[in-house]
């Protein structure tokens, strides 16, 4: 009888205990319950939901409410959606549209393994920042395609592949959505986001390499010597040349293509233009 009774007893104070935790719990999440924004919810629905970071933010959601904060949308652009989507997000929310050119992934070697034969066998991970940290590459050019593959790996569109016969990525124009995480896995920031360009036509020097001429060309046919002839061909000052490397400006370049026949490397890629028809002599 004693023992059903402390069994009772126990029952019920922890029952009570139970209730007075719940209370005290309702209690203190309406005391410091934070109200959210409505609109967070149709802002995230309106957006991919790639969550791929390339906005800068961990996901869309969190996107979602970097946009509903902002009373200025400069400077909150989704790569994936593009301007269509922002402009719906910014319709929806009566802020002003973000204006932005729409970009695509192209990667700055043209180093292949015909142009760039091999010095040296790496026989450690095949991981491009796990080689990058050990050394500077299997071939002469320090500045180069490591061929490890993280660009394409760290893509979620499958808009990245690696070339096995030149051992360079390739980028799917179509699939690219120009988040940017293959340009942040490559240690060698070799693969840059640049305007589509009109009829998506693009034009850029396909190289990173700051190697003098002599050197430069030694360890790779396809390299950048910095001879600025490109610059000189150039009307439209879309080029400029620093640490023996020349650069082209995509806001300024008029696509005319004077560069790329002056380039005596062929480090200077034209992408997207129609083949020239060739004549009957030719």
């Amino acid at each position: 009888m004693l023992l059903d009774s402390t069994l009772l007893y126990t029952v019920l104070i922890l029952c009570a205990v139970g209730v007075i935790a719940a209370a005290l719990l309702y209690v203190v999440a309406q005391r410091f319950r934070v109200e959210e924004d409505e609109r967070i919810d149709v802002v995230a629905a309106k957006l991919p939901g790639a969550n791929c970071g390339g906005c800068g933010s961990a996901g869309c959601r969190n996107f979602a409410e970097k946009l509903v904060a902002s009373e200025d949308l400069a400077g909150l652009f989704c790569p994936v959606g593009g301007a269509a989507t922002m402009k719906d997000v910014a319709d929806y929310l009566g802020r002003a549209p973000v204006e932005k050119a729409p970009q695509t992934a192209v990667v700055r070697c043209g180093g292949s393994c015909a142009k760039r034969p091999h010095t040296n066998l790496y026989d450690g991970a095949a991981s491009c920042a796990m080689s990058a940290m050990l050394y500077g590459g299997q071939t002469g050019c320090i500045f180069g395609c490591l061929g490890g593959g993280d660009c394409a790996a760290a893509c979620n569109f499958d808009a990245l592949s690696m070339n096995a016969l030149t051992g360079l990525p390739e980028v799917d124009q179509t699939r690219c959505t120009a988040c940017g995480a293959c340009a942040k896995a490559c240690p060698k920031l070799l693969i840059e986001l640049r305007n589509k360009g009109f009829r998506d036509r693009r034009v850029y020097v396909s190289c990173r390499n700051k190697d003098k001429g002599g050197v430069a060309r030694k360890s790779c046919a396809a390299a950048c010597i910095g001879c600025g002839k490109c610059v000189k061909a150039c009307a439209f000052e879309a080029i400029a040349l620093a640490d023996n490397l020349a650069y082209i400006d995509s806001n300024k370049c008029r696509l005319c293509r004077k560069c790329v026949a002056e380039c005596p490397t062929g480090a200077i890629v034209e992408t997207g233009f129609p083949a020239l028809k060739q004549t009957k002599d030719g």
